[in-house]
């Protein structure tokens, strides 16, 4: 065994050392920490499931033995079970703070960001619900830093419309100062925009139905000053062209300041422009066009506005993407309510370890690779090229 990995496990199993052990006394045979790295090295390497994990800590059993206390020797899958249905999924997340905030120093260091756009969206693991006994499907709403790959935060709600009472609990767990939050129009919700705010962070909110009158009001305004290419008003415009994966795409944006006319303003806490993007996508001949229209606390800056709006997608193509086509969450199977919160939050701190690391090999590849190499694991779960 290498010295280095040693060191590696042995600050990674530190990061666990305040968890609160739920089990009984006489079921605490194993440490709880080595219970739990097991777990992230394991989905790491592509287990689904507490069957998975101990099947893997099994075959690694040579290894593991030599990097974390194990005194009885490699845990059962119903040890695995036991831990990750008995933690909270609170207490859980909370556990891996520290662990996330030296890759979010590290991501910061390296791509030299100091206002990163952090992305919050939910997602629905589709095959999660058990009707028999009236459990719906697990929907999740995280928290997503698109520059830097990582997601930094996760609270479970029952659907999608509770995604309104979920983001606020959301902000709290996650050190949002500095940053730039995105949010689908379902959050663009007064509360929400004066608790960013008052973390000092910035805001760019989707306008759509949920706030029609709003909605209506921004496009009118910008529909009106268009009429004379608004020469009254001191717009912003920003264009961009892409082509690739067989489409033609121009995107362009407009950004100016909110009007003082607009009702409603004082609601709107830290409010200071609104605008609109313009997707225009030929593909196989064909051409479609959508606009959406935002409100944002961000001075007029259209480059600025365009990024936070291009990358909040990247919740979608990097992180949802990954865990449908890769870690195929959708198909999971686990029903049991605080086992797939626990999980869903393994996969994406697991999916956040794997773009850490600056190898070109794909996301699945780099997960068979650290099922069959246990110094590129180590060098996974360390964050760097070792």
């Amino acid at each position: 065994m290498a010295k280095n990995q040693q060191v590696c496990l042995d600050e990674i199993v530190g990061y666990f050392d305040e968890l609160e052990d739920p089990r009984s006394e006489i079921n605490q045979k194993h440490p709880l920490a080595s219970v739990v790295v097991i777990a992230v090295m394991a989905v790491l390497a592509g287990a689904s499931g507490p069957t998975a994990i101990a099947r893997w800590a099994k075959i690694k059993a040579g290894f593991l033995v030599q990097v974390l206390d194990l005194p009885h020797g490699i845990p059962c899958k119903d040890v695995f079970r036991r831990v990750l249905c008995l933690l909270k999924p609170d207490a859980f997340q909370h556990c891996f703070v520290r662990w996330l905030q030296t890759l979010r120093d590290q991501a910061a260091e390296q791509t030299g960001i100091d206002q990163p756009v952090l992305a919050v969206d939910g997602k629905t693991a589709r095959r999660s619900h058990d009707r028999n006994q009236g459990l719906g499907a697990l929907h999740a709403v995280s928290v997503w830093a698109s520059e830097f790959g990582l997601s930094l935060g996760q609270v479970a709600c029952a659907e999608k419309s509770n995604e309104i009472t979920a983001i606020p609990e959301l902000l709290r767990l996650v050190d949002i100062k500095g940053t730039i939050i995105t949010i689908d129009a379902m959050g663009t919700q007064k509360a929400i925009a004066a608790q960013i705010v008052d973390r000092q962070a910035d805001y760019v909110l989707a306008l759509k139905g949920n706030q029609e009158t709003l909605h209506q009001e921004v496009i009118a305004y910008i529909d009106q000053q268009s009429k004379n290419d608004f020469a009254a008003v001191p717009v912003r415009r920003h264009l961009t062209q892409e082509t690739g994966h067989g489409r033609d795409e121009i995107r362009s944006y407009m950004q100016m300041p909110v009007p003082n006319e607009l009702r409603g303003l004082p609601g709107w806490k830290g409010l200071k422009s609104i605008g609109m993007a313009t997707l225009v996508c030929v593909r196989d001949g064909k051409e479609t066009t959508e606009t959406r229209y935002y409100i944002s606390s961000l001075a007029v800056s259209v480059k600025q506005f365009a990024h936070a709006i291009r990358s909040h997608w990247g919740i979608e193509n990097s992180c949802h993407w990954s865990l449908d086509m890769t870690y195929r969450e959708d198909e999971s199977r686990i029903r049991e309510p605080h086992l797939r919160a626990n999980f869903a939050w393994l996969n994406r701190f697991t999916l956040s370890l794997l773009k850490q690391h600056p190898g070109k090999d794909s996301i699945a590849m780099k997960r068979r690779a650290c099922g069959w190499s246990e110094e590129f694991l180590t060098e996974v779960l360390a964050a760097v090229s070792l």
